[in-house]
């Protein structure tokens, strides 16, 4: 009942638009799109349903004009509200108001490993060392928030001292985009928006990605060489939870876009805080504690999706 107050609180609102982004592997339920119309009409009046499904995943999008009386945090009220039945039914729900809403996505930051591609790089580097069991283990204690993660990320690369530096070419070619990146990166950048990829993971791999999908920022961790040869170690400052962050807002200082109309999206711990700071965070098929604390969340793998949870 806590949230039922929160849609109802009366607040002068300056939104123009509330949207409502329902998303699935499977066709959205009828009975959930239902039971979201009748909150988002609690609040907000000309509420109209539209189709936003792309190959891959259905999706349906609920947007309105506030009433005079919503509260300035109804969108977070209302995602409250429907987070539960939704993943009860197996739907992601997103949930975006103000600027996001009104004038759409300005800068989309990403996590590289595990989100916009399918792999960890580390570990397929780790493959070519004969160490890719320990490094995964130490991979996914870092992704849960068990290990601090510039700690495991020097363990994780000294066990790479000695690999050539051909291997990098070889872990390019053997890394997959998530399916739906690409359609992600051209919806955002064909509307206006600016693509920003920062990642715990190497630039050496990432960089060619980037460079590939026509991205606008980059930032990665950078592997030492000496003599054609992995040394074990990275140079310079390592991108980290805070790190991430930290580039995010630059990253929209520059391109003059407010952080509400930033979304981040991202797998791991060390993405909580990127997540936190943008208009909207999500979690890509992430781990149970970003799940929790993110405000909305794509389950399953089509990161495309993210659209979805936006209105398409």
């Amino acid at each position: 009942m806590r949230h039922r107050r929160g849609l109802r609180a009366v607040r002068r609102s300056l939104w123009r638009v509330i949207r409502i982004g329902l998303v699935s592997a499977r066709p959205v339920p009828p009975s959930l799109l239902e039971h979201a119309r009748a909150l988002l009409e609690e609040v907000a009046g000309d509420v109209v349903v539209s189709d936003t499904s792309r190959p891959g995943w259905s999706g349906v999008a609920l947007s309105g004009v506030p009433r005079a009386g919503a509260a300035r945090d109804v969108d977070v009220a209302l995602a409250a509200e429907l987070r539960g039945p939704a993943t009860a039914l197996g739907v992601d729900v997103g949930v975006s108001a103000g600027p996001l809403a009104t004038d759409g996505v300005g800068l989309l930051v990403m996590d590289v490993d595990s989100t916009l591609i399918t792999a960890e790089v580390i570990e397929l580097l780790a493959e070519h060392a004969g160490t890719r069991e320990q490094v995964a283990e130490v991979t996914e204690r870092a992704m849960r928030g068990e290990l601090d993660f510039a700690a495991s990320l020097r363990e994780r690369v000294a066990t790479l001292a000695g690999l050539d530096v051909a291997v990098l070419a070889q872990v390019r070619a053997a890394v997959e985009l998530s399916a739906g990146a690409r359609e992600l990166v051209a919806a955002v950048q064909e509307r206006g928006g600016k693509v920003g990829l920062v990642s715990g993971g190497f630039l050496e791999v990432v960089g060619p990605i980037a460079a590939e999908l026509g991205i606008d920022h980059v930032e990665a961790n950078r592997l030492e060489v000496e003599g054609g040869r992995l040394t074990g170690r990275t140079t310079g400052p390592v991108v980290d939870r805070a790190a991430k962050e930290r580039h995010l807002r630059a990253w929209a200082q520059a391109d003059g876009v407010p952080l509400a109309r930033v979304v981040a999206v991202g797998d791991g711990a060390n993405d909580l805080d990127m997540l936190a700071a943008a208009g909207l965070g999500v979690a890509y098929c992430a781990k149970p504690v970003v799940q929790e604390q993110a405000r909305a969340a794509v389950t399953f793998p089509r990161l495309d999706a993210v659209l979805g949870l936006l209105g398409g």
